[in-house]
């Protein structure tokens, strides 16, 4: 049986994969295992995005916990790094996000945080896994007084922002920025953080209905926000996506800046002021090999993860890095998040921009992106881990490998999210590297099928 924790938490179409029932287990057994050293009480905070599954699961997942003697802090709709930064902040024991991210409205995940608002090592979700496989063996479920509450918060985004404007407290009365929401959890926090610091804001997709999250917008569809940053004049433009742990730029010109470019232009600012600690910025093996180059000439370090967000901060962690992130637009900020937070990520970008007076398209000069072609072979999710189990696959990878050797590279991995495999070429000719990515994923895809 597949293991239930990716690399992002647990996710699944809503209702059919991931199930109230299998919510609630995850409520009793994370509830458990996280709190299971505790002398008292403990509490969880639960936060979610905007997609219509999100009552139904975190109200399954709260009562979960309660079953096994928690209690619960429900803060509604959030960021995915305010639950974080929350979790921390109120001392609570552990926080819980009911959010798909980037994916669209019928899939829903859950994913936890330790007490200090870091993402959990995959020994704990694999206790928890096991747990839920024994249907609970060892849990003792309470009764009378030593049942769990739930106790619900409204202020808890006005916290966030509050935490966001201090960590970053740019003067953005210059700046007319477009802010794409996703339809997600920035709605509301991303736009009044930047209003509060001074900025002239149009927001766009920020009107969720619980069906729309992700739909032809945010961080995986710029096209729209590209053309609006043009169209109003503005000096840049924002894409978050639906939980808002990620953030892409748009310049005035309506061209795309992404997480590698971003890491740059912030990273060598940080160096120069001295903030950016070790002289290291950690990225992932699918960050742009024009990032690697970029650090050559700076003097930055360039440090490289699998792919993840939290492989990303383990490494951080463990040789002490202020700032480290994905070519996706997570970015974490250390020294103010436990996670990858677009909020912080913004405000740091326009806050080189501030600083420099610069346009953003010049300080993007900083980098030279490679082209590189990103083709997904849709394959069976159980199956997805196996490809190099085909020979013909491995023989054609073993060919593309030797054909790129030294001008360029080729990078095949699962996804650890999703039913697909992603192909990734990088080279000198945009055209030759699309068309062998595009034919090395339809042979992965006929053959896995």
């Amino acid at each position: 049986m597949a293991r239930l924790f990716g690399t992002d938490g647990v996710r699944g179409v809503a209702n059919e994969e991931l199930t109230p029932q299998l919510a609630m287990q995850l409520g009793m057994a994370g509830a458990y295992v996280l709190t299971k050293e505790k002398q008292h009480k403990p509490t969880i905070m639960v936060g979610c995005d905007t997609r219509i599954s999100g009552d139904m699961l975190a109200n399954a997942l709260m009562a979960g916990a309660c079953s096994v003697g928690a209690n619960a802090v429900y803060v509604g709709v959030l960021p995915t790094p305010a639950v974080a930064y929350l979790t921390k902040k109120y001392k609570v024991d552990a926080g819980v996000v009911i959010s798909a991210s980037h994916n669209p409205v019928e899939f829903n995940g859950i994913k936890f945080f330790d007490g200090e608002g870091y993402k959990l090592p995959d020994e704990m979700e694999d206790e928890i896994e096991a747990l839920i496989r024994s249907d609970m063996k060892g849990i003792k479920f309470p009764t009378g007084s030593g049942v769990g509450k739930v106790k619900y918060r409204n202020d808890a985004r006005e916290e966030y922002i509050n935490h966001a404007v201090q960590s970053v407290p740019v003067d953005l009365s210059n700046l007319k920025i477009v802010v794409d929401c996703a339809e997600g959890a920035s709605h509301y926090t991303s736009v009044e953080a930047l209003k509060e610091l001074g900025a002239t804001v149009i927001a766009i997709h920020n009107n969720p209905d619980g069906t729309n999250i992700n739909a032809n917008c945010g961080s995986t569809h710029m096209e729209e926000l590209q053309a609006r940053v043009v169209f109003e004049k503005a000096q840049v433009g924002l894409a978050f996506d639906g939980d808002a742990d990620r953030l892409l730029a748009v310049d005035e010109n309506g061209t795309m800046v992404d997480g590698d470019q971003i890491m740059a232009i912030v990273g060598n600012h940080m160096k120069g002021k001295g903030s950016l600690k070790k002289n290291v910025i950690v990225a992932t093996v699918m960050s742009n090999l024009g990032f690697t180059l970029m650090g050559q000439k700076q003097g930055i370090e360039i440090e490289r993860t699998k792919v993840g967000d939290r492989y990303v901060l383990e490494r951080m962690k463990e040789i002490g890095a202020s700032l480290g992130g994905e070519q996706s637009g997570h970015v974490i900020f250390l020294d103010e998040n436990t996670t990858g937070d677009g909020l912080l990520s913004a405000l740091h970008l326009l806050q080189v921009m501030v600083d420099t007076g610069k346009p953003l398209s010049e300080l993007s000069e900083i980098m030279t992106v490679l082209p590189q072609a990103l083709v997904n072979a849709k394959v069976p999710n159980h199956k997805k881990e196996n490809y190099m189990d085909y020979p013909e696959i491995a023989k054609a990878i073993q060919k593309l490998e030797e054909m790129f050797n030294g001008e360029g590279r080729v990078l095949i991995r699962p996804s650890g999210t999703e039913p697909k495999v992603r192909v990734m070429i990088e080279g000198k000719d945009q055209k030759v590297i699309e068309e062998e990515a595009k034919k090395l994923a339809d042979l992965i895809q006929n053959t896995m099928l």
